[in-house]
């Protein structure tokens, strides 16, 4: 009998071509686009797009037609509200920069999509990420960077388990971009030619001060732009406006390029800087999810990625708290802009060791 795999189809070349894969190496295939996002504005939704809007759902089903496989909507908005727009909104409340693509893939993406899946008799869920999975010599599962390192997402899928893990696939980690885009050519899928979504899919106008504004029943309260010894240097517009490392968009006139270089939700201060504020040499991260190994111990020695975007920095564990949900590391060259709410994610010779979140 033929191992049975959901695929989570948004309706882009990448999940498309997935798909496309798993069918041609004889797997049965299910296609699955999840509707975790409808906005009021349904014009919208139709010309932003993303993972999760109208339009996904229409080249989803185009290109299962053209791949003969069976396609549903499942219905995940309650999950999605939970797991992603409700912490979207609390983090930057509190300060922090959320990153809602990390929470997404675990508890949305995976956690409930998979629950779904192997309740229909699914054996595997797998998408469209640029990651590879490996099972380790120690029996655990692992990400492993993809062979397009300017596409590699395991940085947002550092969270994941290893149930999760078990029952996952991911078609296209060794092929690059282009390569994927090739397929889809060869192929005859519609979705060859389809841009890359690049937005947080809720936020497709990127404000997303004003849509915390607009979901959120409590007016945020204005304060004080400060210097790091407390001297007042104007009024800000509500910390959710702000991240660490921001320049533009602060109505500060000072005669020089100013950043912020700290958030303070107690007192409902943004702490303004100079560029060397923003460097530093240590952090801490916590609520940590171990993948190829089972914990951490101090002095080992790994790479460490701190957004999305960041190439990763060298750096020693240098503390572990009793339980293992705590780390401290530091880095062997000073870094830029270490953001509370965003990831540390660890690596080593490309795989991912771990991560959890900055404090």
């Amino acid at each position: 009998m033929k191992e049975k795999v959901v695929v989570g189809m948004s309706g882009g070349v990448d999940s498309s071509v997935a798909a496309y894969l798993l069918k041609e190496q004889g797997y049965d295939v299910i296609g699955v686009t999840m509707q975790i996002w409808q906005a009021k504005d349904v014009q919208t939704v139709e010309q932003d797009g993303g993972c999760c809007g109208l339009n996904a759902v229409e080249d989803a089903r185009r290109t299962a037609a053209q791949l003969h496989i069976p396609h549903y909507v499942m219905n995940f908005r309650q999950e999605f509200q939970k797991y992603v727009i409700d912490y979207f909104i609390a983090e930057y409340r509190l300060g922090r920069t959320p990153n809602p693509c990390i929470a997404c893939n675990r508890f949305v993406k995976w956690e409930s999509l998979l629950q779904r899946s192997l309740g229909i008799g699914a054996d595997y869920i797998a998408t469209g990420h640029y990651a590879q999975l490996e099972k380790l010599s120690n029996g655990r599962y692992a990400l492993r960077q993809s062979v397009s390192t300017d596409k590699d997402q395991t940085y947002a899928l550092y969270n994941l388990t290893q149930a999760q893990l078990a029952h996952t696939l991911f078609p296209i980690g060794t092929y690059t971009k282009d390569q994927v885009r090739e397929i889809a050519a060869q192929a005859g899928l519609h979705a060859a030619g389809k841009p890359d979504s690049q937005e947080i899919c809720f936020v497709p106008d990127h404000d997303y001060a004003a849509f915390i504004s607009r979901s959120s029943k409590e007016q945020e309260a204005a304060g004080n732009f400060v210097t790091a010894d407390g001297a007042v240097l104007g009024r800000h517009q509500g910390i959710s406006h702000y991240t660490i490392g921001q320049r533009k968009g602060l109505g500060l006139a000072l005669g020089r390029p100013v950043f912020v270089t700290k958030i303070r939700p107690d007192t409902n201060e943004v702490v303004i800087g100079e560029q060397e504020d923003l460097m530093t040499t240590e952090l801490e991260a916590e609520n940590m999810n171990y993948m190829a190994v089972p914990h951490l111990e101090p002095g080992q020695k790994l790479t460490a990625k701190i957004r999305y975007s960041h190439k990763g920095e060298n750096c020693v564990i240098t503390d572990v708290s009793e339980k293992g949900d705590c780390i401290r590391l530091q880095f062997e060259n000073p870094v830029r802009a270490v953001t509370p709410g965003q990831a540390a994610v660890l690596y080593k010779d490309g795989y991912v060791i771990g991560g959890g979140a900055i404090r």
